[in-house]
Order: structure tokens, then sequence, then C-alpha cells
């Protein structure tokens, strides 16, 4: 399991191991193709729901509806929220999982229940 979006504002800190804080991945520039790497993010298997909004953490007053809820493609875990980082502020994200994005033709691929069910147990245990 890989968590995607790692950083100090949006993942527990028993977690260990951020990336630091999302302010030091805020770009000007979004990547060429980012609406297509949104599309993945928001397409992806959700690993478990969590109901409420979230604040934008960087400061606008945007709310991200159910932004804790955990998503997946079998490899790489995300928050939910973690589309409106990268549409609104464009964060960079880590370059193999964008060739992962890119190879998949921008669709997330099919996953077996048994391990979706083993990377939300994962999760779960860091959450």
């Amino acid at each position: 399991m890989r968590i995607l979006g790692f950083y100090e504002e949006l993942w527990p800190a028993r977690a260990e191991g951020s990336l630091g804080t999302i302010r030091d991945f805020v770009r000007d520039i979004p990547e060429p193709d980012e609406e297509n790497v949104i599309r993945y993010l928001v397409g992806g298997h959700e690993l478990f729901s969590v109901m409420g909004v979230n604040k934008d953490v960087l400061g606008s007053d945007y709310e991200i509806l159910a932004g804790d809820s955990i998503m997946s493609d079998g490899e790489w875990v995300w928050r939910k929220g973690l589309w409106f980082y990268l549409s609104r502020y464009h964060v960079e994200l880590p370059e193999d999982f964008l060739e992962k994005v890119r190879s998949c033709g921008y669709e997330v691929p099919s996953v077996p229940d048994p391990l979706l069910d083993e990377l939300a147990d994962g999760v779960s245990g860091i959450w």
C-alpha cells in the first residue's frame, strides 16, 4: 500500500512519515493532463466512507464533501478530497503515480474485493 497525498494536514500523525506540509507541493501550473488525473482520483475504489465535510486546509472557503473517505486503485490509497487540491492548487503528485495513471489510460483498474478489503484494513490501522 502506497499513500498518495501523504501531507501532514490530511493524514493523522500516527501514520508517520508524511511528506510534510501540503503547502510545499502547491504549484502554479497544472500538469497538461490534470483533468484526466482528477477523473482517475474521483473514480477510485472507495475503501471506506466518511460522512461530513472538510474545510480547505489551505484557507479557501470551499468545503469538501466526504473528503476523509479513502479511495484506492489497488496499489495507491488517497483521501477522496485530494481531487480538490489537485484541481485548485495543482499539488505535485509523485511521478510514479502519474506514470501508473497514464499507463492505465486514466481508467482505474478493476481490483479484486479481497485486495480492497486488505487495503481497507491497512488504512483503518493508521486512521
